[in-house]
Order: structure tokens, then sequence, then C-alpha cells
């Protein structure tokens, strides 16, 4: 598999056009463990990642344990309105912690340049961070 350098990669992402649609689009967003008291303090909804079959397995408080402990603890956007942090201010849109935002809304670029790139990632960012959208490290088939 190739793999493309910093140079050409900056050539396909946008910087910011303040137009929110990330914060909107985006419904899950994966949080470091040292981010999460801050989001929740600041008012944003935090979840973790468990299914039906982990909570009859485990019960709730071991499921939840075990997907804090793997990583898969995330900021959800709960509705169309997109992230609680996005703010409109005359015609653009910004984010009210945006010096204490989250490393994966850090990591994220923009490219709406072509419709066809943002649909290689499906609707979560953190695949852009090399992240299924359960948060797990993503696999590939070699060869």
């Amino acid at each position: 598999m190739q793999t493309l350098c910093e140079t050409t990669l900056n050539t396909i992402f946008d910087d910011c056009r303040q137009c929110g649609t990330c914060c909107k689009k985006y419904r899950k967003i994966v949080l470091q463990p040292d981010e999460v008291s801050f989001i929740k303090q600041m008012g944003g909804h935090v979840g973790v990642d468990i299914s039906l079959k982990d909570i009859r397995e485990q019960g709730i408080d071991a499921a939840t344990r075990e997907a804090k402990e793997r990583g898969r603890v995330f900021m959800i956007h709960p509705d169309e309105k997109g992230c609680i942090f996005l703010e409109k201010r005359n015609e653009k849109f910004f984010c009210k912690i945006y010096h204490y935002r989250p490393r994966t809304c850090r990591g994220f670029r923009c490219n709406l340049a072509d419709n066809s790139f943002l649909t290689l990632f499906g609707d979560n960012s953190i695949h852009l961070l090399g992240q299924t959208s359960f948060g797990l490290p993503l696999t590939g088939n070699k060869g």
C-alpha cells in the first residue's frame, strides 16, 4: 500500500472554512482519558461504546469499565445540530472550546473540494486518525 507524504496530503486538505459541517456531521468523537472530565464539566455529552452482548455477558458496570480501559469513550452529538460547543456568529461557525478541544478534533482536516474523499471515511471523523467507528485500530488487507 502506497502512503502519501505530508506535502501531498496538504494539497488535498483545506484550511477551515468555518462552515460548521464537520461539527454537525460527525456525531461521535473519540476522547482521550485526560479529556473526559473537561468535556463533562463543560456540558458535553460523553458515552462509552458497549454492545448489548457485552452488557448481558459482563453486566453494565464491567462492560463500561472495559470499554473505558480500551479507549472506547466518545463525545456524542445526539442530534443534527451538531457539537454542543459549536457556535454561529456572523454566518461563520466557531468552537467555543477551540483551544481546549479534543485531540480528535485537532487532528481533523477539512476537505470539501470533492465529496468522494469524504465517502472514504464514512460518517465519523475518527477514521481519519486510523481508528474504526468503535475507536479500535483499523485493520487492512496486506497484499
